[in-house]
């Protein structure tokens, strides 16, 4: 059942059955009055007879059922599963008693929450003396004594099994509907309590919760359930799928049809995590499906943050997955999302401990500040730079400093008081100094690359003793295909264990640019493997171009390489995709590195 009245807005059972009309009269259509639901003259006098047609007029409210007839005892979905019938119990509803027109005429859309007495009564009005005229001509066909009754049309308690054909729709029908209901549900809290009616063979068949909760060794016998925790909406979604917001959502199969009375749900922005909650609560995987099915399509950067927030919140690792994925390709944009400083701290850290996020150290500094003062002013503190660091935490040490070029760092965490007179020396001195004195943040660089890490050795054996003299080694490379380069591998000392200051670079052959450096420092253990120096961020390689890799070392004698191969071929193991070197002998200021021997015997690289 679709309402044309209400698409821009949730479209609540009690709405549909006042119409939402806005001052429109609601449609009747008084044809064949005397007919049953078959057809036939219906029973006259019985607690299923209906003087009105099966076949409800389309009006105003967008294809509503409507029936005329006092003695119909459902309050079906058309009235948001109001008060409970008096089918079997009432008399007063077998023989329904006749009423002045202007006691039983109600005005338009005032009908919204009809109780079971009043559906003995009209609840419906026109606005026009010609309408009403029609009416009451029509109504007297059906109801002699009382020629001025107006009556709102009702789908027929009476053999409405004869207008379903199939089990899916009769289900259907069953949905927040009083028809065989046998429980109810106060769901929410203070004034926002709805009661909603169900049926306990329906809930079973569909959720092990309710299963237990209707059947089980514990099972209540109370027929009406307070689910305070539990948003109507978020509930009625567990039942059945919200109306479509917009137009263009009308192409769902049928957006009106129940989840656990049949297998067909939609799921809308303004819902989806309270159901999400109702879906884990009941036990309902499918409709947890679904939800986590539409927030995956709804992934975007400007939201990434909130999402990652609620999956780690409803324990959905796959969900979790993706938002940090997404995280890492749209890092600034993520960062600058209205939403991003709504995070709670764990997130918060999750996020700045990954090595994969692709934005500038100085730019997550800055997003860490943002987010410090957005909790700040929720813990009801003043936005001091004490308390920014106080609400950071250890997500604070989580931030590396080293990362940045002593230019960022000192117009920007340098001044900002969050650090420490102590801390901002200690990294002025990692940046200026040899050797670098030890600091309390991380320096390992961030690559925003996925994939497996690959490298390649140019060297087929190792020997003893290469010195070094402030000169750099260098070797002129090139490569068949687009490649990220994020570091060396480097011969160290012959001694020992010792510590190397090292400066590497790569440098583009023609224009003499350098595209990427990093100087740091490393320890090596007396062995001849090689150790790995990166770069702080990758460094871009096209393929056919020359690039100059350079290393200048500061220590003592080191191991290096001989029997060098002009050509490496790396093949991924599992695509087969063939990255292929190509060495030349880089000409000037060089400490004696070359195709055949010398130092840079390993690249790393993403593909």
């Amino acid at each position: 059942m679709r309402c044309c009245v209400c698409l821009s807005k949730q479209c609540s059972p009690s709405n549909m059955a006042a119409g939402e009309s806005n001052g429109r009269s609601q449609c009747l259509n008084l044809s064949n009055v005397n007919s049953g639901p078959l057809g036939n003259p219906p029973p006259s006098n019985s607690a299923h007879s209906s003087p009105a047609s099966n076949r409800g007029a389309a009006g105003s409210t967008g294809g509503m059922n409507r029936n005329v007839g006092v003695s119909n005892p459902q309050s079906g979905p058309e009235n948001g599963g109001g008060a409970e019938p008096s089918v079997r119990s009432s008399p007063s509803l077998q023989n329904p008693p006749r009423q002045p027109l202007g006691q039983s005429v109600a005005a338009s859309g005032a009908a919204s929450n009809m109780t079971a007495s009043s559906l003995s009564s009209s609840s419906s009005s026109s606005s026009s003396s010609t309408a009403s005229s029609s009416v009451e001509a029509s109504a007297a066909v059906s109801l002699p004594s009382s020629p001025a009754s107006v009556l709102v049309y009702r789908e027929p308690v009476y053999n409405w099994q004869a207008t379903k054909s199939t089990v899916k729709e009769r289900f259907a029908f069953l949905f927040n509907n009083e028809v065989l209901s046998d429980v109810h549900f106060l769901v929410g809290k203070g004034m926002g309590v709805q009661r909603i009616p169900a049926h306990r063979f329906a809930l079973a068949v569909g959720s092990a919760v309710f299963d237990a909760m209707f059947n089980g060794g514990m099972a209540t016998t109370s027929t009406e359930i307070e689910l305070p925790d539990v948003e109507p909406a978020a509930f009625l979604a567990l039942l059945k799928c919200p109306l479509p917001t917009k137009c263009e959502d009308l192409n769902f199969a049928d957006p009106h049809e129940p989840f656990l009375y049949s297998d067909e749900v939609q799921i809308g922005p303004e819902t989806v995590m309270t159901t999400l909650y109702t879906a884990k609560k009941y036990a309902v995987p499918a409709l947890e499906a679904h939800c986590v099915e539409f927030l995956k399509k709804n992934l975007r950067a400007d939201n990434a943050f909130m999402l990652l927030t609620q999956a780690r919140l409803f324990d959905e690792p796959q969900l979790a997955s993706l938002c940090l994925e997404n995280i890492d390709k749209n890092t600034a944009d993520a960062l600058a999302a209205e939403g991003f400083t709504d995070i709670d701290l764990d997130t918060l850290m999750a996020v700045l401990e990954r090595d994969t996020l692709g934005v500038r150290e100085v730019r997550l500094f800055g997003a860490a500040v943002r987010w410090a003062e957005a909790e700040a002013q929720r813990q009801q503190l003043q936005t001091t730079p004490e308390n920014k660091r106080r609400v950071l935490g250890k997500a604070l040490s989580l931030i590396r400093f080293p990362l940045m070029t002593i230019e960022e760092f000192a117009a920007g965490p340098a001044q900002s008081g969050i650090l420490t007179d102590r801390e901002v020396v200690s990294l002025f001195l990692h940046f200026t100094v040899n050797p670098k004195p030890h600091v309390e943040f991380i320096d390992r660089p961030r690559c925003c690359l996925r994939g497996k890490e690959c490298s390649i050795t140019r060297f087929s054996q190792v020997e003893s003793r290469w010195g070094y003299s402030g000169t750099s080694d260098r070797i002129r490379f090139s490569v068949n295909r687009r490649i990220f380069v994020v570091g060396f591998g480097l011969y160290g000392s012959i001694h020992g264990p010792t510590d190397y200051q090292v400066n590497i670079q790569i440098i583009h052959t023609d224009s003499n640019t350098v595209l990427g450096q990093n100087d740091t420092g490393f320890s090596c253990d007396g062995t001849a493997s090689t150790f790995r120096v990166m770069f702080k961020e990758p460094v871009e390689i096209l393929p056919s171009v020359n690039y100059i890799a350079c290393a200048t070392l500061k220590g003592p004698d080191s191991h290096y390489g001989t029997k060098g191969m002009r050509k490496v071929t790396h093949e991924a193991p599992a695509t087969g995709t063939k990255t292929c070197f190509t060495f030349c002998y880089a000409a000037g200021n060089n400490n004696g590195t070359s195709v055949e021997d010398g130092q840079i015997p390993e690249v790393i690289f993403y593909t």
